[in-house]
């Protein structure tokens, strides 16, 4: 069964290399005919963990997404949530039927604020017993080193959420499986959003001592947004590893894009300046609009959530929102 992975940034490339060292085949959608040739010729991704050497002969790289889709079985997405509209569009309805999708998406599509399943419900032909997830807690960079690391693997079929999961077992990643496919992309939604807080509140200057209970109150916070809002039940399972250990991870990791985004909020960038510095998607900037509008009709409590909106779209000074959320914790 041919994989296919669509997406060329980090991420892409850390899968790419996991299918890669376990001898899998694969179907490799780039966006450029330059990226795809260098690739090939090469053998490495020219802009993104430019360390990982490639095994081209098991994979075929390509430019035209309609080709790879109808030429593989499992479509792996690892693309900006941002980007997904103008990636599929032009795409016939019935393109995935048949097809697993399987996300490794960490954002809602802006302006309709949904989730990817249901985005591909809404526009395209698709059972979501055939959508699974790959969350975290795992940075793509230490993927590329080969350090230790775990990834969960989501999905309503459980023969097949675990079939998955072993094309991407290798020595140094495990896997897990569950079936809570909205809770893990919420929380994976969530946790960028709070890493950029946290980000944000180090370059305000708050030291250790502040950051822990920050993080402390943002795992609450990411509790009542997936009991209340995303309807998860059994809340115990937000203190296992794509929920918690996610979070953690993203909000302490200098690896973290988003922490690094809040980083540079918090020494006074603009949002825009931030953007164009850093120089790659930070899924916590979109994903703290769309939460915050998706939750004007949930109507739960989440102080932190509307400080980093306010401080991103509404241009709130970063310093006054943050000693708002000192009342609240403190």
């Amino acid at each position: 069964m041919k994989t296919a992975i669509i997406g060329s940034g980090t991420w892409a490339t850390a899968l790419i290399k996991l299918l890669n060292d376990n001898s899998i085949r694969v179907n490799w959608w780039v966006r450029s005919e330059s990226s795809a040739e260098y690739i090939r010729t090469r053998h490495h991704n020219p802009r993104y963990l430019t360390s990982v050497t490639l095994d081209t002969s098991l994979m075929n790289v390509s430019c035209e997404l309609k080709d790879v889709i109808s030429q593989s079985k499992e479509l792996v997405f690892a693309v900006p949530s941002a980007y997904i509209p103008e990636i599929l569009e032009g795409l016939p309805e019935d393109v995935f039927r048949g097809k697993l999708v399987i996300s490794a998406i960490k954002g809602l599509i802006p302006g309709e604020h949904l989730l990817f399943n249901q985005y591909l419900q809404k526009h395209f032909e698709f059972s979501e017993e055939n959508y699974f997830t790959i969350m975290g807690p795992c940075h793509a960079e230490e993927i590329a080193s080969e350090k230790l690391s775990i990834l969960t693997f989501s999905g309503k079929n459980e023969e097949k959420r675990k079939e998955i999961a072993e094309k991407f077992r290798t020595p140094y990643l495990s896997v897990r499986d569950n079936a809570d496919i909205t809770g893990v992309q919420y929380a994976a939604i969530l946790k960028n959003i709070y890493a950029l807080g946290a980000g944000i509140a180090h370059g305000l200057d708050y030291g250790d001592n502040f950051q822990s209970v920050f993080i402390t109150n943002a795992a609450a916070e990411m509790v009542k947004f997936l009991k209340h809002s995303a309807g998860i039940e059994h809340t115990d399972a937000v203190f296992t590893s794509p929920y918690l250990g996610d979070l953690l991870v993203t909000c302490y990791s200098l690896y973290s894009r988003n922490r690094t985004f809040g980083n540079m909020i918090g020494k006074g960038y603009s949002s825009r300046a931030a953007i164009l510095e850093l120089n790659m998607v930070a899924e916590g900037y979109y994903a703290s609009k769309a939460i915050y509008k998706i939750n004007q009709t949930k109507g739960v409590s989440l102080p932190i959530v509307n400080a980093v909106y306010s401080i991103l779209w509404e241009n709130r000074n970063a310093m006054e929102a943050f000693r708002g959320l000192e009342n609240i914790f403190m």
